[in-house]
Formats: C-alpha cells, sequence, structure tokens
C-alpha cells in the first residue's frame, strides 16, 4: 500500500482571528524567543507578507530575514510586526 503524504505547514491552519491569536498566545506563553520570531513568520505568511510589508514600512524580502530562523531581529521591529498583524504584547502578573 502507498500512501501519500504532504508536507505540514501550520498556516493552513491560521485560517481564521480565533486560530492566529490563540496560536500566538500560546507561543507567547512558552517564551521561547525563537519560537516567537518564528511564529510571527507563520502568522505573516498566513495574512499576507506584502500586505504587511506595506504596514511596515518594510521590504518584503526583509520580513522574510527578520521572521526566518535563527534571525535576531531588534525589538523596534518585532513591535512594528505585532502592531501591523494586529497582536498585542502584553504584561500580566
Amino acid at each position: 500500500m502507498n500512501i501519500k503524504t504532504t508536507r505540514f505547514d501550520v498556516v493552513d491552519y491560521l485560517d481564521s482571528e480565533e486560530a492566529i491569536q490563540e496560536y500566538f498566545r500560546q507561543v507567547m506563553e512558552d517564551g521561547d524567543s525563537d519560537e516567537i520570531i518564528r511564529a510571527l513568520g507563520h502568522i505573516a505568511r498566513a495574512r499576507g507578507i506584502a500586505q504587511l510589508a506595506k504596514d511596515t514600512g518594510l521590504g518584503r524580502e526583509s520580513l522574510y530575514k527578520t521572521l526566518s530562523e535563527g534571525a535576531k531581529p531588534r525589538f523596534d521591529t518585532i513591535l512594528r510586526v505585532t502592531q501591523a498583524l494586529g497582536l498585542k504584547l502584553t504584561v500580566a502578573h
């Protein structure tokens, strides 16, 4: 029996605001900075990199690099991206 598989891509499941917000909430709760950057990249791809580039004033290629594995973006860049994506970084105690 031959089984056909496809590569998993979380972006396929970020198809609603609720899914995006819950995904980002869980990643933020874990607190791993590399995973947060990776998650922002997934969300950006789900929403459209071209629109994010327009909303942040950053180039598409720059965004791809900024949100790629191993990237170490500046905090102000992360703030611009999260704000453009409509996500909030909050502090709770």
